[in-house]
C-alpha cells in the first residue's frame, strides 16, 4: 500500500473553491413552482380552520393536513434495540394541533418564491393556544424509555467504600449547517424524482416511500452538493414530503429552499440531556459500578432518529473504564419544542460528558489526582465487553491519555485575579454497524469508476475512497473516479452518519476493488491465453506479454465487480485535555490550549482526518463557550438567528494540538474505526473539567461570563 496513510489534499475542493459546485438552490427545474410554509407562532395550540387566500397573485395551490388526508402518512421513526417508544410520529402538516413554534401548518405553492411568501402572509389560521411544556424535568409524557443493567449493581454499591453522586447537563444545540435544508420534486411517467439536501439517498427513498405510501422503486433521490449537515439532514424532512405531494398533484416540479430562520425553528436540534450519575469505588479508588438516570428533552414528536441519541448515551455510560456492574435508565420526555435528533456525536458527547464530569468529581471527593484515578481504572485488554453489552474491538486508552497530557502541558495556578486549570476528557465512540455497498467497473481508457452507497457532505469521501481503491488496484489516484448520491445509480446502503463512512463504506470500496482486480486478472487470462499477474496499470503474462487496463477494457468491455460489507460495531476512542484561564472579577474565560488525541484505527488520510478533528473541536468549543438553543416560558425560541445564537469563528479558536493513536480494528479489511465526531465528543468534558479544576467545583456549559461569575459567588 502506498496511498493509504498519505496526507493528500482533497481533490473535490477545486469544485467548491472555483464556484462550480451545484447545490440544491442552484437547481431551477423548467416550469417549476416554489413552495413556502406557514409555520405555527405558538409552541402549543389547537388548530381549527386554515383559510387560504382566494386570489393571491401567482398562487398555484395550498396544502393543509385536510387536503393531504389519505395521501400522506407521518414520517417513520426508528426504535433502537431495547427502547420503548410512544406512537408519536411527526405529521407532515399539523393536524388539529401544533406542538412547537415553527411547526409547518400549511404549504403554499406559487409561481415564484416571493409570491409564495406573500401568499403565506394572507393565510388565516384559527389557533387556540394551550399551555406549553417547557421543562423536561416536569411531569409529562415520555416518548422514549430505555433501561439496561449488567452485573450485580446493588451489591457493588452496597459494598462500596465511596459513592460519588452528581448531576450534569448539556444544553440543546442548533446544527447550523452552512446550507440549510431543501428539496425539489418532479414526477414523470410514474417516477418521482426528488433532489434533496440530505446526507444520503437511500434513507430518503425509504422515508418518502413510507410517507407517500408508494413503492421505493418508484422514487429516485438525487443528492447534489451538500453544504454541511452534522447529522441534521438525516433522511427526508416533513417539508420534502409536502413538496413531493404537491409535485404529484400539480404535475410540475416544486422547489423548497429553507431560509435560516426556518432552519433555526424547524430543523431538529441536538443534545438537551441531563443525567444523575452515581459511581461506586472500593477503598483503593477502583471503580466498581456506575448507575445513571438520563433525562432527554426530545421535543414534540419522534422524528426518524430522535430515539437514537438518548439510547446511545445510555449504552456508552461505562466509558473507558473497567466496571463490574452498570445500570442506566433513559427517559425521553415530550416538550413543546422542535424535536431533537442526531447532531455531531448523537449521544456520544453526552455520555462522555456525564461520565468524565463524574470521574473528576470523584477524584476531588476521594482526594486522588484525576489523571491517576483514570489510570487505575482504564480498560487495558481488548476485546472488552462492558456490563451494558457493548464489545470494544480495540484501543489504547492509556496511550491516548499520556499523549494528550504531553501535548497540552498541564498548568494550574490562582493569583486571586486569574484562576488557571487543566482538565481531561476521555471518550469511547460507537461507529460502524449495518452495511454499505460499492460497485467498481473498468471504463474505456483504463480508468476505474466506483459508485459508493455513502454520500459526502464535506468529509472528503472522493479523495479518501479513491486512496483506498487506487491502493488496492495499484493505480494512481487520478485513475479512479467516484459517483455518489443518486439512488438510481449507486448501490443500496444506509448512509453517511455516525463516523461510519470509512469503516463500512470504505470497507465495501476495498472489497469491490479487490474483486475488480480478480475479474480483470481472469479476463486478461482469457485474452492472452495464459496466467497473468497484476502490475499496477497492466497485466503481465509469464512470457512477458503485457496488457494495459485500457487494452483490456477494449478487448473485454463491461468488466466490473460489486461488494456489500456488513459491519459489526467498531469503537473509536480518544483523550482530550484543555487548559483554561478564568478572570475572577468578570467571569471571562479563555481556553489557552487544547490537545486532541484520537484513536480511529487505521488513518487513511491524516490531513483529512485532522480536518475532521478540528471541525469537531470547533463545534465542541462552541458548545462550551457560547452555543445554547434557549426558549422562554411560552416555548418561544430566544435564539433563532446568528445574532442571538453565537457560533465561534476561526479567530476565537485556541491553539490546538492533534495526534492519532492507531489501534487497528480487526472487524474490517482497512482496520478503520471512526474519526468524524471525536472532536465534538472529547472537547466538552475536557474544557468542563478544566473549568472545575480552576474553580474547585463544576459548572455546566455554556461557560458564559454571567454563568461563571455567578458560579464563583454561589
Amino acid at each position: 500500500m502506498t496511498l493509504v496513510g498519505r496526507a493528500l489534499p482533497r481533490r473535490e475542493d477545486a469544485l467548491v473553491l472555483e464556484g462550480r459546485a451545484r447545490y440544491l438552490d442552484d437547481i431551477d427545474p423548467t416550469g417549476g413552482a416554489h413552495a413556502t410554509f406557514v409555520r405555527s407562532p405558538f409552541a402549543h395550540a389547537r388548530v381549527g380552520a386554515v383559510v387560504a387566500p382566494g386570489d393571491a397573485p401567482g398562487l398555484v395551490a395550498v396544502l393543509t393536513a385536510e387536503s393531504l388526508r389519505g395521501r400522506v402518512r407521518p414520517l417513520p421513526f426508528q426504535v433502537p434495540d431495547g427502547v420503548t417508544a410512544a406512537d408519536e410520529p411527526h405529521p407532515i402538516l399539523a393536524d388539529g394541533e401544533v406542538r412547537y413554534a415553527g411547526q409547518p401548518v400549511a404549504a403554499l405553492i406559487a409561481e415564484s418564491r416571493p409570491l409564495a411568501e406573500d401568499a403565506a402572509e394572507l393565510v388565516e389560521v384559527d389557533y387556540e393556544p394551550l399551555e406549553p411544556v417547557v421543562d423536561a424535568r416536569a411531569p409529562g409524557v415520555d416518548l422514549v424509555e430505555f433501561r439496561r443493567s449488567g452485573g450485580d449493581v446493588e451489591r457493588a454499591f452496597a459494598s462500596a467504600a465511596h459513592v460519588v453522586r452528581g448531576t450534569y447537563a448539556m444544553p440543546r444545540l442548533v446544527a447550523a449547517p452552512m446550507e440549510p435544508r431543501g428539496a425539489i420534486a418532479s414526477e414523470e411517467d410514474g417516477l418521482l424524482t426528488v433532489w434533496c439536501s440530505t446526507q444520503d439517498s437511500h434513507r430518503a427513498v425509504a422515508h418518502l416511500a413510507h410517507s407517500l405510501d408508494r413503492p421505493p422503486e418508484s422514487i429516485r433521490v438525487i443528492v447534489p452538493q451538500v453544504g454541511g449537515a452534522f447529522g441534521s439532514k438525516g433522511g427526508a424532512p416533513a417539508e420534502a414530503v409536502a413538496v413531493a405531494a404537491a409535485a404529484i398533484e400539480l404535475g410540475r416540479p416544486v422547489k423548497w429552499a429553507e431560509d435560516r430562520l426556518e432552519n433555526f425553528l424547524a430543523a431538529y436540534q441536538g443534545r438537551g440531556m441531563e443525567a444523575d450519575v452515581e459511581l461506586a469505588f472500593d477503598g483503593d479508588g477502583r471503580m466498581l459500578a456506575v448507575r445513571a438516570r438520563i433525562r432527554a428533552d426530545v421535543g414534540a414528536y419522534l422524528l426518524q432518529a430522535t430515539a437514537v441519541p438518548p439510547h446511545t448515551a445510555g449504552m456508552l455510560m461505562c466509558g473507558c473504564y473497567r466496571l463490574d456492574a452498570a445500570e442506566v435508565e433513559v427517559v425521553g420526555r415530550r416538550t413543546n419544542r422542535v424535536p431533537t435528533g442526531p447532531y455531531r456525536g448523537a449521544g456520544r458527547p453526552e455520555a462522555a460528558y456525564f461520565m468524565e464530569r463524574a470521574v473528576d468529581d470523584a477524584a476531588r471527593e476521594l482526594g486522588i489526582d484525576p489523571v491517576e484515578l483514570r489510570r487505575r481504572n482504564l480498560i487495558a485488554e481488548f476485546p472488552h465487553t462492558t456490563p451494558l453489552g457493548f464489545t470494544y474491538d480495540s484501543g489504547d486508552f492509556a496511550r491516548c491519555l499520556d499523549r494528550a497530557l504531553e501535548l497540552v502541558r498541564p498548568e494550574r495556578s490562582d493569583d486571586g485575579e486569574r484562576a488557571v486549570g487543566t482538565g481531561v476528557g476521555l471518550y469511547v465512540e460507537r461507529a460502524g454497524g449495518r452495511f454499505e455497498s460499492a460497485v467498481a467497473a473498468l471504463q474505456p481508457g483504463g480508468r476505474v469508476l466506483v459508485r459508493g452507497s455513502t454520500s459526502p457532505h464535506g468529509q472528503g469521501h472522493d479523495t479518501t475512497f479513491a486512496q483506498v481503491a487506487a491502493d488496492r488496484l495499484g493505480l494512481e489516484i487520478a485513475d479512479v473516479a467516484f459517483e455518489f448520491g443518486d439512488s438510481a445509480v449507486v448501490p443500496p446502503g444506509i448512509g453517511t452518519f455516525g463516523s461510519r463512512s470509512v469503516a463500512v463504506g470504505g470497507a465495501a470500496v476495498a472489497e469491490a476493488s479487490d474483486r475488480l482486480r480478480e475479474a480483470c486478472l481472469a479476463a486478461a487470462a482469457r485474452v492472452l491465453g495464459a496466467e497473468v499477474s497484476w502490475d499496477g496499470g497492466a497485466l503481465v503474462a509469464a512470457d512477458g506479454r503485457r496488457l494495459t487496463l485500457a487494452e483490456l477494457a477494449e478487448a473485454e468491455p463491461g468488466i466490473g465487480a460489486e461488494a456489500r460489507f456488513d459491519s459489526d460495531l467498531v469503537f473509536a476512542s480518544g483523550a482530550y485535555a484543555a487548559v483554561v484561564e478564568i478572570e475572577r472579577a468578570a467571569g471571562r474565560m479563555r481556553v489557552l490550549r487544547l490537545a486532541a488525541v484520537d484513536d480511529a484505527g487505521t488513518i487513511i488520510n491524516p490531513l483529512l482526518a485532522e480536518g475532521q478533528v478540528l471541525g469537531g473541536v470547533a463545534q465542541g468549543l462552541g458548545e462550551c463557550l457560547s452555543e445554547a438553543a434557549t426558549f422562554d416560558d411560552e416555548g418561544q425560541p430566544t435564539a433563532a438567528n446568528f445574532a442571538d445564537y453565537s457560533l465561534l469563528t476561526a479567530a476565537e479558536l485556541p491553539p490546538i494540538e492533534t495526534a492519532f493513536v492507531e489501534s487497528a480494528s480487526p472487524l474490517n479489511p482497512l482496520g478503520a474505526k471512526g474519526i468524524g465526531e471525536g472532536g465534538a465528543i472529547g472537547t466538552p468534558p475536557a474544557v468542563a473539567n478544566a473549568v472545575a479544576d480552576a474553580l474547585g467545583h463544576g459548572v455546566d456549559p455554556p461557560f458564559t461570563e454571567d454563568r461563571l461569575w455567578r458560579a464563583m459567588r454561589t
